[in-house]
């Protein structure tokens, strides 16, 4: 996702000097809209954070354990969807067609496999945090330990970054504020209540997100269709979208003659079908399935009906962007060929500054262009929606990750409330470090950077997911297997990654002197290959060692999972998830504290029915079961089945 913007047909590049001279006009209604809408969202997010118990572990990291499907479901397309989606995604369209929103629709078989698949195992496992899993699954610390800081790492670097820096552009584009300024207003606003809360505060205020974001991004979308002359002038607009300012003896300013199909040749196509349907899956099931941020909201769930009710609904919404993102960037490219389709370097780095292209553009574009007074604001909301309801589910999940797998782990004798305090106390580390990290991509706006980080990701992310898979069917895995496979595929991944920083992809026009693994092996086959070479590595260690016995794998795979054996936990003795009580309330003859420290506590929700260990354990025998009631259980399958058919229909349509 790169991360130019602009503005009208300002000539300003984007700099850290002034805004450009063209800023939205935007009226005193659309403020009015935007600060009604903040102040709404601070109210959701303070009430929900009164209505749960926040002083306990299992209540401020899993809201403890009581959220329903309709939370979950829209927590989870949120969390997901953040302002750089947005851009990135009309962006592509513009750019390249429609095959960019089956990145969107694959979400809906995977999110099914959270459901029905992974969510019972890790409920039976009885685990907060993913590399907690990893531990209990494995034994020994290495590989939480990796699977810690690689995830922090990745969410600092790759998800904050981008949502932020995009979402900050817009308000600057829109509005003319200064970037600093914005960015803080909305990380304080949002830190607020995910600090206060935790999680309850982070999903309620995410389904609110939701409904905010679907409705604006509809509202956008009818002005955008109905402008184009509906679906049909779409598609007689955009293949005809051609700037007047083209490169010679090039192809590269016409629109692709597979623009509305979504299925594209598995060798020469810019996105392969092949590589869409398979090697996407593996990226996906990475994000959807063994993230922290998605599966944390799924573990808040009730039961395991309300998990995968939650995860059926997240497969619907993730149908839409395909319609209210991906079709209006089209849209864009179709209205306005000179700026969104520029090709010419000259041309596009007075357009957006960029010399690349000016896809990226598309979706601010239309805002700015099409919508009526009272309803930018509204779709300013809808920016704001997005960016602050994926930035919350991060912050909410890497304080978990820190807390429970690398603070817990160097002081096993951390009281709750310490752990309390730690994990609040990390979300303000984390705010900081993103205000800090602004400069850094501002230098790197070349638009280059998102890209690269998109690609992080498939370099990354597939030996993650083999060792998930691996760990949970097939139960002679050992540490062994599960360590070196996840180092070979790191330095595999690193090797290529290294490659595409060095060289750069040409642009219109000129030739590729990039080596033949960059050019020929996609990053969607490449992350097919490093899946497969990461689970053949983790088949041969683990069979050339000792397989791990059978009494410590009861219910943490998939085959055991209604195993009612009791299981002997490899783990070392940090690993529980109950913290010790090291309560100091207990202590009848303490003096009252200070006002100013119970205004604090009360504050931060560290106050209320003291939280003593023994809570935590009876709340985890309830809930580690995966009983449903059999009514709803037929409910559930149901739906999934007409999910997929949908999805199935709509791939097959636009295939």
């Amino acid at each position: 996702m790169s991360a130019s913007l602009t503005t009208g047909s300002s000539s300003s590049g984007f700099t850290t000097a002034a805004p450009p001279s063209t800023s939205l006009g935007v009226e005193a209604a659309d403020i009015a809209v935007v600060v009604v809408y903040l102040i709404f969202v601070m109210v959701v997010g303070i009430w929900s954070s009164v209505r749960t118990n926040r002083s306990t572990v299992g209540g401020y990291f899993l809201a403890g354990r009581s959220m329903t499907w309709w939370p979950i479901g829209a927590s989870l397309m949120s969390s997901n969807v953040g302002s750089g989606l947005f851009i990135g995604l009309a962006g592509t369209g513009a750019a390249e067609g429609l095959a960019v929103g089956g990145f969107e629709w694959n979400a809906a078989w995977v999110l099914v496999a959270l459901g029905w698949i992974f969510i019972p195992v890790y409920i039976s496992a009885g685990v907060v945090t993913m590399p907690e899993y990893l531990a209990k699954r494995f034994g020994g610390q290495r590989i939480r330990l990796y699977m810690s800081v690689l995830s922090l790492i990745l969410y600092i670097f790759t998800k904050i970054s981008t949502d932020i820096f995009s979402g900050a552009l817009f308000i600057q584009v829109s509005l003319g504020w200064d970037l600093y300024l914005s960015t803080g207003i909305l990380l304080v606003v949002t830190a607020a209540y995910t600090v206060a809360g935790g999680l309850a505060a982070v999903i309620y205020t995410d389904a609110l997100q939701t409904l905010i974001m679907v409705g604006g991004a509809f509202v956008l979308m009818f002005i955008a269709f109905a402008k184009v002359g509906w679906y049909e002038g779409l598609v007689e607009r955009y293949m005809s979208a051609v700037p007047s300012v083209t490169v010679a003896n090039s192809t590269c300013h016409l629109p692709r003659s597979d623009a509305f199909h979504l299925f594209r040749d598995p060798v020469s196509g810019d996105l392969p079908w092949p590589g869409l349907v398979f090697g996407l899956t593996v990226l996906a099931t990475w994000v959807w399935c063994t993230d922290q941020v998605i599966v944390q909201r799924s573990l808040s769930a009730k039961s395991l009906s309300h998990a995968k009710a939650g995860s059926v609904l997240g497969g619907y919404l993730k149908l839409l962007p395909m319609f209210f993102v991906v079709m209006p960037g089209m849209i864009s490219r179709a209205l306005f060929p000179e700026e969104v389709g520029c090709v010419d370097p000259a041309v596009c780095q007075s357009v957006c500054g960029t010399s690349v292209g000016c896809s990226n553009i598309a979706y601010p574009k239309l805002v700015v262009e099409l919508m009526p007074v009272g309803l930018r604001g509204l779709m300013l909301a809808v920016m704001f929606a997005a960016l602050m309801s994926s930035l919350t589910s991060i912050f909410n999940s890497s304080s978990t990750l820190f807390t429970l797998d690398l603070y817990h782990r160097a002081r096993p004798k951390a009281s709750e409330m310490e752990l309390m305090i730690v994990g609040r106390v990390f979300i303000l580390v984390l705010v900081c470090v993103s205000l800090l990290w602004i400069p850094v991509i501002q230098t790197a706006n070349s638009g280059q950077l998102f890209d690269y980080i998109q690609s992080v990701t498939s370099f990354l992310a597939p030996p993650i997911t083999a060792v998930f898979l691996m760990a949970i069917f097939w139960p002679r895995a050992n540490e062994q297997g599960a360590f070196w496979g996840l180092m070979t595929g790191l330095v595999v991944g690193l090797i290529r990654m290294v490659l595409e920083f060095s060289y750069t992809v040409p642009s219109c026009g000129q030739p590729d002197h990039r080596p033949a693994i960059l050019t020929d092996v996609h990053y969607l086959y490449f992350a097919l290959i490093l899946l497969a070479l990461t689970c053949l590595i983790i088949v041969v260690v683990s069979l050339a060692t000792a397989p791990i016995p059978k009494e410590h794998l009861y219910r943490l795979t998939w085959w055991s999972r209604h195993s009612q054996e009791h299981r002997i936990d490899l783990a070392g003795p940090w690993m529980t998830s109950d913290p010790v009580n090291l309560d100091p309330s207990h202590d009848s003859d303490r003096l009252p504290d200070p006002w100013w420290r119970r205004a604090a506590l009360w504050l931060c929700g560290l106050t209320g029915p003291s939280s003593g260990s023994a809570s935590a354990v009876t709340e985890n025998n309830k809930l580690n079961s995966l009983h449903e009631d059999p009514l709803w259980g037929k409910v559930c399958n149901v739906n999934a089945l007409l999910l997929l058919t949908v999805n199935v229909f709509l791939w097959g349509y636009f295939a």
